[in-house]
């Protein structure tokens, strides 16, 4: 695939980036048979994320994956469909999978905290304040902030996100230079490549208009609810606050020195600020 001057100027670029946010979906941390962890796949991420902080960086983790965990916890044999079904399985998840974080991250030398958002939080000014303030304790700290959505509280990311939305406007609230969107898709491609076998992937994006937000389509898995419609609207979200946004395959987290180092993977779009 080749590659023009911008991207490849922009995609050198990226080993410069400061402060970091990293988006994992549900399917990328989950063992598809079970919906239990799987934790060889959960250490290569963290041992990533320690690297990355080992290197100076800030580092958030918007990780989804509460509601499958505590579905596996429960041994739930079919995807909750009530609201109240789904919080419960996020309550019991939620806990499970902070403790594996938090004891993955000390074994490398790092603190993870939890931070759990609702929607109102990063809209509403006095919790936007306070949430900040919280973000630049913990970076301060030396910590890893690990945010989810409150499902427990708030339905909206249960009915309508995977949490790209949601770690679009965390990376837009710390001010973060780069948001990475690891899922089980390789990027933005011209149409559905599973229905359609010319589609064209599209390796780079220097201006989101109408003819890229069409390219959404909408995908369905057993565990995750994105779709590329949610992360195309992320990208507008994130590169109008002045961060790049990638969307790469989350199948092998290395991919995630691999793009720091500027290779060629997954779709890169290029911050508009100061453009709009």
């Amino acid at each position: 695939m080749s590659i023009t001057d911008t991207e490849k100027t922009v995609r050198q670029g990226l080993a410069d980036k400061s402060r970091i946010v990293i988006k994992i979906g549900t399917s990328s941390i989950t063992h598809a048979e079970t919906g239990d962890l799987d934790l060889i796949k959960l250490e290569i991420l963290v041992r990533e994320l320690c690297d990355l902080k080992n290197r100076g960086k800030d580092v958030i983790l918007v990780s989804s994956g509460a509601i499958a965990v505590g579905r596996g916890q429960i041994k739930l044999g079919h995807r909750p469909t009530k609201i109240s079904e789904k919080q419960a399985c996020a309550a019991i998840g939620q806990a499970q999978l902070m403790m594996t974080y938090q004891k993955l991250f000390r074994e490398y030398g790092h603190m993870a905290a939890q931070i759990l958002l609702t929607r109102d939080t990063v809209y509403e000014e006095l919790n936007r304040y306070n949430a900040l303030n919280t973000f630049n304790e913990l970076f301060e700290l030396g910590a890893v902030p690990i945010v989810n959505e409150n499902d427990t509280i708030s339905t909206y990311e249960i009915e309508f996100g995977d949490n790209d939305s949601l770690s679009a406007t965390v990376s837009a609230l710390v001010d973060a230079d780069l948001l990475i969107l690891l899922s089980d898709i390789d990027g933005l491609y011209s149409d559905d490549p599973r229905k359609d076998p010319e589609a064209r992937f599209i390796s780079f994006v220097d201006e989101m208009d109408e003819s890229m937000l069409r390219m959404g389509k909408e995908t369905a898995s057993d565990v995750g609810t994105g779709g590329m419609r949610t992360k195309l609207h992320a990208a507008q979200i994130a590169t109008d606050s002045g961060a790049d946004m990638i969307i790469a395959n989350g199948q092998d987290f290395h991919i995630i020195h691999r793009l720091i180092a500027g290779e060629q993977l997954g779709t890169l779009f290029c911050s508009r600020k100061g453009q709009v």
